[in-house]
């Protein structure tokens, strides 16, 4: 099947044509074949690089109206945006921060591209523009089974679902072991396969021995412990994972090709990078020119230390990629890899999820990371992502995707990544904070008023298709009792066995604003009590808002905690809560050190200043930045609506 045979107009063939895209991947003749240029519903759930974007292209242009791709995140929302703001004639809005607005300025768009949190807060704040969507594509719909970001997904969809009941519906998804659920949930065609434009072999690596399902390749890997004086090492003796790591890289530098290498941590992509940018991989692929011009590049974001190191690793023609960095450092590696600038990047897991970085070969040098209970195995889900990255089309005869495994570990790995098949997608709605964030929202946009109602508009979701609504039922009654003691939901008589159910006004400043209910409750909570202080100064402000599930945490080190606790003393009458206050001691020490950073950050020290000092990266800070303005308008909002204002909360604001 060809471009120009689909319904699309010419001046939309002839971009597509001029990319040299002509003819129809096998996935996506499924998709035409299965309706997606007739406003069918489909759920596509197909390898990375088989063509999703372009299956989501079909369903938007050629929609009976307005058009929504949601994905999940911000660098992500921006990449899809210039993709479809380059299609001829297609007008393209983007949204994805302002959690406070209607985003009216999207209407009129004929393809909107916006996260999910996005269109959730639009549509608690009264969003008519939804109400116009023809069509709505979900990326990366498999993260309906992730903690964090799921359930908001999962209610957004199942919303815009409610409120058009003629809405087409399009999900792009990895492969997972589930998709008809997700497809019958969806009332949607299933498009299934395990094609691939470039062939991906995935093997193991033991040592220098990499073990395929035909073959078995072997690399050199230098010895670094137990070697005799020619260098060699003990045949006995386990191979550092970083030498074959090392190895493996510069076998496919040497053989013209780009790679990617996966570790578990952020600082532990910084050490492989240095490791790397000692083997003179800019030399084997005639890159210097451009890899220094790529160091200037991330020079010229910033002169922190972080930017720095990466900056030398780009001059030796390898970076490192984590949500550390600064959003200016990520696009100069992402751009430099995809104009092959870069021989390596060493990434953590993150960088598999976002953009499109493909490579000739994928090295996932950990399969386990750190967790609560201690080390525990990735999901096989995450570890096919990172290998689907492997292969550029055009470009590589094949991909190939290794994993760095021990002696003892080998067959494990073997079984559990490739001869493994991806987990299910599980709901999560039924997670106690997320069920109290969306019945909130279900109140306070007048979507329900009773448990009952609450129950039909859940209805809808993925959680219900798969254990039905009436599975909720316990759950929403608790997450009702919980809000009403809150004060963010009063009951109002109604009858005998049901009583009528309203957001208070802080219980509706609180959704409107897009925080969650335990938020907007310790920041009413903590405003109170600064009113109550005597000088309640910008520390207070940060303190309130940082104190609050909606902040993300910032680590602190061992070294750190006799600091943080003596500076917490010191300023005991600028905070709101107590030492002895907290449940969660450590956590409230973290929110006091991310309080303390933001407020010198106000005061004027530096970024490099505070990522030296504070151990954090430049992106880190960032993030925090942007998260307490958005937490301290949440603040004003309930300051306004609770008549308790507190003048630090605006100057923290303003010095943002």
């Amino acid at each position: 099947m060809r471009v120009r045979d689909l319904p699309l107009p010419q001046s939309v063939v002839g971009h597509f044509s001029e990319r040299g895209v002509r003819e129809l991947y096998p996935p996506q003749r499924a998709a035409v074949d299965a309706g997606v240029c007739d406003g069918a519903n489909v759920v596509a759930a197909v390898p990375t690089a088989s063509g999703k974007t372009f299956v989501a292209q079909l369903a938007l242009l050629t929609a009976d109206g307005p058009g929504l791709y949601v994905c999940p995140l911000r660098a992500l929302a921006r990449e899809k945006y210039e993709t479809f703001a380059a299609l001829p004639g297609v007008d393209v809005g983007i949204s994805t921060g302002d959690f406070d607005a209607t985003g009216e300025e999207l209407a009129g768009n004929d393809v909107v591209v916006a996260t999910s949190e996005k269109v959730d807060s639009a549509i608690r704040n009264g969003a008519s523009w939804v109400d116009e969507l023809a069509c709505v594509v979900v990326d990366e719909v498999h993260l309906l089974g992730a903690k964090r970001r799921g359930p908001t997904l999962e209610v957004t969809l199942a919303t815009l679902r409610r409120r058009n009941p003629d809405l087409q519906t399009v999900a792009l998804s990895a492969t997972v072991d589930n998709p008809e659920a997700i497809a019958d949930w969806l009332d949607a065609a299933l498009v299934e396969s395990e094609w691939r434009p470039v062939e991906l072999r995935t093997g193991v690596a033991v040592g220098g021995d990499v073990s395929f399902d035909d073959t078995t390749r072997t690399v050199d890997v230098v010895a670094t412990e137990d070697a005799d004086e020619s260098g060699t090492a003990d045949p006995d003796d386990e191979a550092d994972p970083t030498e074959v790591t090392a190895a493996l890289v510069a076998d496919t530098v040497a053989d013209g090709g780009q790679c990617l290498a996966f570790v578990r941590s952020r600082r532990e992509a910084v050490d492989l990078a240095e490791r790397l940018a000692g083997d003179g991989l800019a030399g084997a692929l005639g890159i210097e020119d451009a890899a220094a011009t790529a160091a200037d590049e991330a020079t010229d974001v910033d002169g922190t230390l972080t930017g720095q190191q990466l900056a030398e690793c780009l001059r030796a023609g390898v970076a490192f990629h984590h949500a550390g960095l600064r959003s200016g450092h990520r696009s100069v590696v992402e751009s430099a890899f995809r104009d092959r600038d870069v021989a390596c990047i060493c990434a953590t897991p993150t960088l598999a999820a976002g953009v499109n970085v493909p490579a000739r070969r994928v090295v996932v040098r950990d399969q386990r990371r750190y967790a609560e209970g201690g080390m525990e195995w990735i999901p096989t889900l995450e570890v096919h992502q990172m290998c689907g990255r492997a292969g550029r089309p055009g470009l590589d005869p094949h991909g190939e995707a290794v994993l760095v495994a021990a002696a003892d570990t080998r067959a494990e790995v073997r079984e559990r990544y490739v001869e493994g098949e991806p987990e299910a997608v599980e709901s999560k709605l039924a997670d106690p904070g997320a069920l109290r964030t969306h019945v909130l929202a279900a109140v306070a946009t007048g979507f329900a008023a009773t448990e009952t109602e609450i129950l039909d508009v859940f209805e809808g979701t993925f959680y219900a298709r798969e254990t039905g609504a009436g599975g909720l039922a316990d759950a929403v009654a608790v997450a009702v009792d919980d809000l009403v003691a809150a004060g963010m939901v009063a009951r109002e008589t109604g009858g005998v066995e049901d009583y009528r159910l309203v957001a208070t006004a802080v219980g509706e400043t609180t959704s409107k604003q897009y925080v969650r209910p335990e938020t907007g409750e310790r920041i009413v909570a903590g405003l109170r009590a600064a009113a109550g202080l005597s000088d309640a100064t910008t520390l207070t402000a940060f303190e309130v808002v940082c104190d609050t599930p909606d902040m993300q945490d910032t680590y602190l080190g061992n070294a750190e905690r006799a600091d943080i606790y003596r500076f917490a003393r010191s300023n005991a009458a600028h905070l709101t809560t107590g030492m002895t206050d907290p449940d969660d001691f450590e956590g409230w020490l973290e929110s006091v050190k991310t309080a303390r950073i933001l407020d010198e950050w106000t005061g004027g020290v530096t970024v490099e200043e505070l990522v030296e000092r504070y151990r954090i990266g430049p992106g880190d800070l960032d993030s925090r930045v942007e998260r307490a303005e958005w937490l301290l308008s949440a603040a004003e909002a309930l300051g306004e609506t609770t008549g308790v204002r507190v003048p630090a909360v605006s100057r923290a604001r303003s010095r943002l």
